[in-house]
């Protein structure tokens, strides 16, 4: 009778297990990284009779967790890469909505600055559409550095998210390294009895993890594992666990970098930190943010230096030349702010670097690195920061200053001690929507008229007239001196005369008649007066042209336009710019460069929405298979609670039967 009651009993207690067992299953139904666990039964060892083996009940192999590491894997991996794609579309939204908002954005600002000009150049002489123009070029000014602060504003925001999840990596690192040293200390480990519960947890962990960043998981034995970022830089190695960290760049203080810390020792490891949450802050600030920063910087230099250079060479209600209409772009504080020299320098630091922009319409938008590569001091290479590849390198001379020539731009290093891994960065245009200002103060300050014009003798017998010309510069581009023709205020130096010794001669006089320049007239076509070249010792800073049939013996005088009130033809030439190509080598206006920021950053946006989505569903994909294995069915939970109930039942009624039996043998012997 011994025999049946612990065949029953084994089957109660073993069928009792398998009820708890599945309990704890449902009540953990919704429990995150919950791994559902089953109970393998195996047959207690028979006992041998003269009649064969006899069976001895039930014995409880093992509490299996159902896990499958190759979906846990995969479940981690899509993790790490929705959580990237998703913050990515997120900071790309924001951005998308600030730079084409007609609102937030500047092209809306730019069209009504350009309609006021129009419109104040077909009544040049009205003050209050002066002063509109005015008040839309300010909106310009102000809309400009609106959206830097919002770039400043989103760019510190993301500093703020890389520091919150660096410390929310931190906490899960150091779990983890808790888990796999409660893990390896666990009883029943070594008879191949692990600690389930705690195996869900450091698996949730990980997960986490894999939110944060992109990880790699390996076994170490023990129980343990071993965590590393995506290159194998280790974050757990069994119960030892490091420290992620951010600080401020060196090369760049506007920017953060991330350093990983293991005991006294600390290293940057910004190009290993891919994937999750910071994966795709990093690659929001560098392939979208900072790039905005930079074009959106170009195309307030381009609007400064085509502006000022128009509206210097005119003529405002005053008689006076042109001052700047917006700020200098070469001003001595902005050559200097776009230089950051890198805080780890060697002493004494006092290197001076400068760049002067040279060439609006082919300066590109971007960063580069100066590096100074040589013991002594004198070699060095420029390294575009985007590509990563040498574009200008050289040696510099014993003498300072030198200068490195780019497109639209020079790097002049000036002055000071230049040593080897010295380190500067160039950024021509990253901070100029910050520093774009309206200089014209009055009304009357605006130089819609030209400063010339031309007039034909009224003795003239032939029929050939002159235009008004176009006005190319009141200084030399080449020597940046002023042009000696507009060296005395309200005058032409000296005023000219173009007169005609016979029907194709001309010569070129000043007021005493000495002949300045001669020339060859052709009838049938427009024949320009001075050259365009301000390399040719009689470039005079404009051009006039002369059609017609003149005679021997006409005349045409050029001066200067004393009376210009009425003269709108700078600022028919300023409203142009509006459509006028100065940018990217003259294939962009000022709004279509504006567009083509919001474009790229509306195509990553889309391509961000779209990869975002992607990844959502890939990750439900390998959530639904992980949870087909771990996941805990209700239905089916239920059926096995009945089942084992069943057999507990059963199990018990064995037991009474064998009590019954041995009952009933005792009464025989009374």
């Amino acid at each position: 009778m011994a025999g049946l009651i612990n065949i029953g009993l084994s089957g109660v207690l073993g069928h009792q297990n398998a009820l708890n067992t599945t309990g704890n299953n449902i009540s953990n139904a919704n429990t995150p990284g919950y791994s559902r666990q089953e109970v393998q039964f195996e047959s207690s060892s028979s006992r041998y009779t003269t009649n064969g083996y006899v069976g001895t009940g039930v014995d409880i192999a093992n509490i299996r967790r159902l896990a499958d590491k190759y979906l846990v894997d995969q479940v981690r991996s899509d993790t790490s890469l929705y959580n990237e794609q998703e913050t990515l579309r997120n900071e790309l939204s924001r951005l998308d909505d600030l730079l084409g908002g007609e609102d937030t954005g500047l092209s809306q600002s730019l069209n009504n600055f350009f309609a006021a000009m129009q419109n104040a150049a077909e009544d040049p002489g009205s003050l209050p559409q002066r002063q509109l123009v005015l008040s839309e070029a300010q909106s310009v000014v102000n809309r400009f550095q609106a959206l830097q602060q919002e770039f400043i504003q989103q760019r510190e925001l993301v500093k703020t998210q890389m520091t919150e999840n660096v410390a929310d990596a931190n906490t899960l690192i150091k779990n983890i390294a808790e888990l796999n040293l409660a893990i390896s200390e666990s009883p029943g480990l070594a008879q191949g009895n692990p600690p389930n519960d705690l195996l869900d947890k450091r698996d949730e962990a990980i997960r986490k993890l894999s939110e944060i960043v992109n990880v790699r998981v390996s076994d170490s034995g023990a129980g343990q594992v071993n965590v590393s970022l995506a290159n194998g830089q280790a974050l757990v190695v069994g119960s030892d666990a490091v420290q992620l960290g951010t600080r401020r760049n060196a090369d760049d203080p506007s920017r953060l970098e991330f350093t990983l810390s293991d005991g006294n020792r600390t290293q940057v490891i910004d190009e290993q930190i891919t994937g999750g949450k910071l994966g795709g802050l990093r690659r929001f600030e560098s392939e979208a943010l900072m790039p905005a920063f930079d074009e959106l910087g170009r195309v307030a230099v381009a609007l400064q230096d085509t502006m000022n250079h128009q509206h210097q060479i005119g003529m405002d209600l005053e008689g006076d030349l042109g001052g700047l209409f917006f700020s200098e772009i070469n001003s001595r504080e902005k050559q200097l702010a776009r230089v950051v020299a890198s805080g780890n320098n060697a002493p004494p630091g006092d290197g001076v670097v400068a760049v002067d922009i040279t060439d609006t319409s082919s300066l590109p938008a971007g960063s580069w690195a100066l590096n100074i590569t040589s013991e002594d001091g004198r070699s060095y290479e420029l390294v575009d920061e985007e590509t990563g590849k040498v574009v200008n390198q050289g040696r510099l001379p014993a003498d300072l200053p030198a200068e490195i020539n780019m497109p639209g731009f020079n790097v002049r290093l000036e002055d000071g001690t230049f040593s080897e891994g010295d380190r500067f960065l160039i950024q021509p245009t990253r901070m100029e929507a910050a520093n774009i200002s309206l200089e014209v103060e009055r009304e009357e300050d605006l130089a819609f008229a030209s400063p010339v014009r031309a007039e034909a003798d009224s003795g003239n017998s032939g029929d050939a007239t002159i235009n008004q010309g176009v006005m190319f510069d009141v200084r030399n581009p080449n020597t940046n001196a002023p042009l000696s023709e507009f060296s005395v205020k309200g005058e032409l130096n000296p005023p000219l005369e173009v007169y005609f010794t016979a029907d194709d001669q001309y010569e070129i006089r000043d007021p005493d008649g000495n002949v300045l320049e001669t020339g060859t007239y052709q009838s049938g076509i427009s024949n320009k007066l001075f050259t365009e070249d301000p390399s040719d010792p009689n470039y005079r800073g404009f051009q006039f042209e002369i059609s017609g049939n003149p005679q021997a013996g006409d005349s045409f005088s050029i001066g200067y336009n004393t009376d210009g009130s009425s003269d709108n033809r700078n600022a028919e030439i300023m409203a142009g710019l509006a459509t006028k190509n100065t940018m990217n080598g003259g294939s962009q206006s000022f709004t279509e460069g504006y567009a083509g920021l919001v474009e790229q950053v509306g195509v990553k946006t889309r391509q961000a929405q779209l990869d975002s989505e992607s990844g959502k569903t890939l990750l439900e994909q390998s959530t639904n298979q992980r949870e087909s294995v771990s996941g805990v069915n209700l239905d089916e939970e239920a059926g096995r609670l009945i089942q084992y109930q069943a057999a507990y039942n059963a199990s018990a009624k064995v037991m009474g039967v064998a009590q019954e039996l041995f009952a009933t043998l005792l009464t025989t012997f009374r």
